[in-house]
């Protein structure tokens, strides 16, 4: 019997996304168990990325542990996710969570949603 192959890493992040999100859960005023990510239906490019706190994981979370930081990635947004790099960038008027995702294949020209593919072979993965 063959082994089975190993499951990829759904998303990763940088240094930076790393320690922005142990800084703003640091300041919560209740536990919470991670940082949920996720895509939703919506803007004018078709889907748009959330982040939210959970207080607990949910037995169909894909949970991913990076630098110290627990992401739960919502069930329904993993194909669309898979391959992602979270950055966290400070702009000289801005600071934002960014998604480089290899499944976007389109944006909306204010940046406030994407249009994502699934990714190649999630449908086996």
């Amino acid at each position: 019997m063959a082994a089975p192959r190993p499951r990829p890493q759904v998303m990763r992040l940088t240094d930076a996304a790393a320690d922005r999100i142990k800084a703003v859960m640091a300041k919560t005023d209740r536990p919470i168990a991670a940082v949920r990510v996720g895509v939703k239906n919506g803007g004018c490019a078709g889907m748009s990325y959330y982040m939210e706190y959970a207080e607990k994981v949910d037995p169909l979370d894909e949970v991913i542990e990076d630098k110290g930081v627990r992401i739960l990635v919502d069930p329904k947004a993993v194909m669309f996710l898979l391959g992602t790099e979270m950055d966290y960038r400070v702009e000289k008027l801005s600071a934002q969570f960014v998604f480089n995702n290899p499944n976007q294949t389109a944006a909306c020209g204010c940046g406030e949603s994407v249009q994502l593919e699934p990714a190649a072979g999630a449908a086996g993965a």
